[in-house]
């Protein structure tokens, strides 16, 4: 309505004797050019596309998956756009016209029969609707206006997935959108196993062991428990570290608070208060290594250390890291749980399972550019 209306004010400045709002044919004229003006709104206005997106589900009942999710960006887009929302204009206007004009003319015909006024003041009419004919003729134009109008909306409906449907490009950027949270969604899970998983692995170790020296040799025990408090405390800074990250609150550093390899002595400290002998050997500088290099050996240090205290207990593990070259290589290895003097409890009450942990340890290595082996 709006474009019809600055058509026939502009229709009637340019030309004499037009009269869209009286005479039919200026009225035509007036829609034929409201036509291309709507389809330059929609061609230079991104936003038309989610607002005829969000009308076609509603009365079309097209799904929302077949449809364009945001703004048409690319010029394409908004060509289809531009095209899709002439073609609801121009069926709109046609079901409009039809619904206002024709309901009166079917009144006048089905009461023509009934009505000697109605003859003698619609001489236009063929005397032949006087008759029987003339309801027969208002309800064909009932059904008419009824047929046009269902076969409008079956046409919007098929042609809005091909006119208002995704491009390509809408594709690409949606694929991109899932894979950025799909991504972001595996490093929190993978910050949650790695961190709060390896203080879980450590504080069950050490509460089997101190429960069962507990008598034999408190000391021990209190020691137990004291790593346990000291372990524990580290595991809520970095859950809720992760929590924030989650609730994205404000202040909350997205990039920060995962330890490095700065950290890696007190890890080690840790661990060895589990009751496992570690034996560390590092070569080279780690204080130069990039932030996310740093962050991520540390993780993987340390789902390695958890992955020895889950399956095989409190045995001696050998580490080594090496930076040469531009290069870091870590080496981790441990004996088997049981070798010399058969399953050990706590490592059994420490084993949960899942394979999530090498997983982890292989994703963390592909995203810096690595690889990571397990045997």
């Amino acid at each position: 309505m709006p474009f019809f209306l600055v058509a026939s004010v502009v229709l009637a400045l340019l030309m004499d004797g037009a009269d869209p709002l009286r005479d039919m044919a200026s009225q035509f004229i007036a829609f034929g050019c409201a036509l291309p003006l709507a389809a330059l709104v929609a061609l230079l206005l991104p936003p038309m596309r989610p607002l005829e997106v969000t009308a076609v589900r509603i009365l079309c009942g097209v799904r929302a998956e077949r449809l364009a999710d945001g703004p048409a960006m690319s010029w394409a887009a908004r060509r289809r756009t531009a095209l899709w929302f002439v073609a609801h204009l121009a069926a709109g206007g046609i079901v409009s016209g039809m619904t206002l004009s024709a309901p009166p003319a079917v009144i006048v015909l089905l009461a023509m029969p009934f009505s000697k006024p109605l003859q003698h003041t619609a001489p236009l009419w063929p005397k032949a609707f006087h008759g029987v004919y003339g309801p027969l003729a208002g309800l064909a134009l009932l059904a008419l206006i009824v047929g046009t109008a269902w076969a409008a909306g079956e046409l919007l409906a098929r042609c809005a997935p091909l006119l208002l449907g995704p491009t390509p490009a809408d594709r690409l950027a949606a694929a991109e959108r899932r894979a950025a949270d799909l991504a972001s969604r595996n490093r929190l899970a993978r910050e949650l196993h790695d961190s709060v998983g390896h203080a879980l692995s450590a504080v069950t170790l050490q509460a089997s062991a101190a429960r069962r020296v507990l008598d034999a040799d408190p000391e021990f025990a209190r020691q137990a428990l004291t790593a346990i408090e000291e372990t524990t405390r580290e595991a809520v800074a970095e859950l809720d570290t992760v929590l924030g990250l989650l609730r994205e609150e404000d202040g909350t550093d997205p990039a920060a608070p995962a330890p490095t390899l700065d950290g890696l002595d007190a890890l080690l400290g840790r661990t060895r208060a589990a009751g496992v002998a570690v034996e560390a050997t590092v070569e080279g500088r780690c204080a130069g290594l990039p932030p996310v290099v740093s962050r991520e050996a540390y993780r993987i240090v340390q789902e390695g250390l958890s992955n020895a205290l889950r399956h095989a207990g409190p045995v001696p593990v050998r580490l080594q890291l090496r930076v040469r070259d531009g290069q870091l290589t870590l080496r981790m290895e441990n004996p088997l749980a049981g070798d010399d003097t058969g399953p050990d409890p706590a490592a059994t009450a420490a084993r949960t399972g899942g394979g999530r942990g090498l997983r982890g340890i292989a994703e963390r290595a592909r995203l810096l550019g690595g690889e990571a082996t397990a045997a």
